[in-house]
């Protein structure tokens, strides 16, 4: 288990999706390194009213500690008292145009050590995507390169992660799903170390061609004032996702994460109302009817 090659694979992986999305949007990311009292640190690259991009980051971190956060012993007493170290690369994009969807992935690394004891080590990640206005083709493609990357380590993951995603990114207090999915999976250690890092090495290298090509579809499309408030109201349940429910969100608040790379992932511009319906037979209506659901976007 070599955790210097998944460091290196993961800032090069900051790198790469940060150059891209620069080429796509015409702007640049700030570059914004922290440290961390607790121990380790991380790099913070955001771009904020970009061309095409509202707001988006891309998050390397590499923190450690001697006493995990109850987010992380709720689930596994065992960790208790152990040394820990985690290291990913998180991101999420907010477009400007509502027909372009908000995406988030990430690619994680967590080992917690003890003495005279084996070492637990497991990775995580994935990717989903979250549209305001619906179109089938973007979903397929999306979901069809999610299968892609995990297709060359077995053919059961994708049918796996793909309902490990529909069942994680749900609000449940709204009883809908966050957008229309992905792949999601976590505690991965089958099959070893090898074969663990391989596929999370292939989610991270996929994102860009699962996400980029809808993007460039679908930014210059014309929008008024409808869609933009739309696309307000809608990333209100995004935000109620993050604060409510996201275990990662929960992690790093309660591990001493910088704060402001953590919530970097929250919209700029959100609304409220109060038990608000859209109106039957519009496109917003049928974001709810037809995309809000789950759904084999490989089948249907």
């Amino acid at each position: 288990m070599d955790t210097n090659r998944v460091k290196e694979f993961l800032l090069e992986l900051q790198e790469l999706i940060v150059e891209r999305l620069e080429q796509v949007d015409g702007a640049s990311f700030r570059r914004d390194e922290w440290l961390r009292p607790q121990g380790g640190g991380g790099l913070t690259r955001l771009i904020e009213d970009g061309n095409v991009l509202e707001r988006g980051g891309v998050n390397f971190s590499h923190v450690t500690g001697d006493k995990l956060p109850p987010s992380a012993t709720a689930h596994r007493p065992e960790l208790a008292g152990r040394h820990w170290e985690a290291m990913g690369v998180s991101l999420v994009m907010h477009p400007r145009n509502p027909y372009a969807p908000t995406t988030h992935m990430n690619v994680r690394f967590f080992v917690a050590e003890k003495d005279g004891e084996a070492p637990v080590w497991w990775f995580g990640g994935g990717m989903d995507m979250t549209p305001y206005y619906g179109f089938e083709e973007d979903a397929e493609h999306f979901h069809d390169v999610c299968r892609r990357s995990l297709l060359p380590f077995g053919d059961d993951y994708y049918p796996r992660f793909k309902k490990w995603c529909d069942d994680y990114f749900f609000l449940k207090h709204r009883n809908e799903p966050r957008g229309i999915g992905g792949i999601f999976f976590d505690d991965l250690n089958d099959r070893g170390f090898e074969h663990c890092f391989n596929l999370v090495e292939s989610v991270g290298d996929h994102f860009l061609s699962a996400y980029v090509p809808i993007l460039e579809r679908r930014t210059n499309l014309p929008y008024g004032e409808r869609e933009r408030d739309f696309q307000a109201y809608r990333r209100g349940r995004y935000v109620e996702f993050n604060l409510v429910w996201d275990r990662g969100t929960l992690f790093g608040l309660q591990s001493g994460g910088r704060t402001e790379s953590i919530l970097m992932s929250m919209p700029p511009i959100v609304k409220w109302r109060y038990d608000w319906q859209p109106e039957p037979g519009t496109e917003e209506a049928r974001l709810y009817t037809d995309f809000l659901k789950p759904r084999d976007w490989l089948q249907d």
